[in-house]
């Protein structure tokens, strides 16, 4: 299977600082370390994600306040 790619443009200045930044590292190119720290950056983005809808949030809420944990 062959993965797609598609272009993206950064300024020239910021590509120089990661191309810096990688010398001497497992990245092969600046490419595969912007991909791997955008990867990075939604996953932890995903994490973030609301746990429960607003209507579970009521729901808990009301069933906190039977119990008398909440006024």
């Amino acid at each position: 299977m062959e993965k797609e790619f598609t272009p993206v443009s950064i300024p020239t200045s910021l590509y120089k600082k990661i191309e810096e930044k990688i010398k001497g590292t497992e990245f092969s190119s600046v490419s595969s370390y912007v991909t791997k720290v955008l990867r990075e950056n939604l996953a932890k983005n995903e994490d973030n994600k609301e746990v429960f809808s607003p209507e579970e949030e009521e729901k808990i809420k009301e069933r906190l306040k039977a119990l008398g944990y909440i006024d």
